[in-house]
């Protein structure tokens, strides 16, 4: 599971050590696990939405089951991410997120148009991954200097939602949202681009950072045409 080396890359601009072979190896890996990873996200969504058992987790005492499960599951993935472990607890975690998540899709399944909303949602999400791919592989520069601004952009934005969840503002819930896709877009690049360039060794680290913003892509993406284009009609 530890995909960290010693070979030294002489190519230009890199600057962390690791050879072309190990960073297209954690690039490979990263892309199979991340596919993998939809798999019980998708399954717990399915296991929510059928049983109803997040349709109390609302206001406060679903912001504390998401949190405390949330960051409970990341230190576990973070202990074992260099062991035979790191994989199984990192699929738990993503079945966690589709059962958070669950309540939200079911939110928007109560409207006629939910299906092709949802749809639409995964589309936008999947377009936004692939054209961040692409840019990581042809962007020359060094985007480390991004992640601290993105860190305190992420950390307004945990606590605008936190805030909005007692508000229950709309408006405000819009305007999240749409920060939430451009902070976490721009935190999927930096991650591609950490990765391609050698910054970032244990895939299981990349397939974390990769999936949440996927994960608030979506979210976010889904909220929005819910909020703008759900018809009862």
């Amino acid at each position: 599971m530890n995909d960290r080396v010693q070979t030294i890359d002489p190519t230009p601009g890199y600057g962390y050590g690791v050879s072309a072979e190990q960073r297209n190896k954690v690039l490979r890996n990263t892309y199979w696990l991340l596919a993998l990873s939809m798999v019980p996200t998708v399954l717990g969504a399915w296991v929510g939405v059928a049983t109803g058992i997040t349709r109390s987790l609302g206001g406060g005492l679903g912001l504390v089951v998401f949190l405390g499960g949330a960051f409970g599951f990341m230190y576990a993935i973070e202990k074992t991410k260099n062991s035979a472990t790191g994989v199984p607890v990192l699929l738990a975690f993503t079945f966690f997120m589709g059962l958070m998540l669950s309540r939200m899709i079911a939110m928007v399944l109560g409207f006629k148009n939910g299906s092709e909303l949802i749809m639409t949602a995964f589309g936008g999400t999947a377009g936004v991954f692939f054209a961040m791919a692409s840019l990581a592989t042809v962007i020359k520069r060094d985007l480390s200097s991004m992640g601290k601004w993105l860190t305190v952009g992420a950390l307004v934005l945990v606590a605008g939602a936190v805030i909005n969840v007692f508000v229950a503002s709309t408006a405000g819930m819009l305007v999240i949202s749409v920060l939430a896709i451009g902070i976490f877009s721009a935190f999927m690049l930096y991650d591609l681009k950490r990765i391609v360039d050698g910054g970032e060794t244990n895939y299981i680290s990349a397939t974390l950072s990769l999936y949440l913003s996927m994960y608030n892509i979506f979210q976010s993406l889904l909220m929005l045409l819910g909020i703008g284009g759900g018809s009862n009609d």
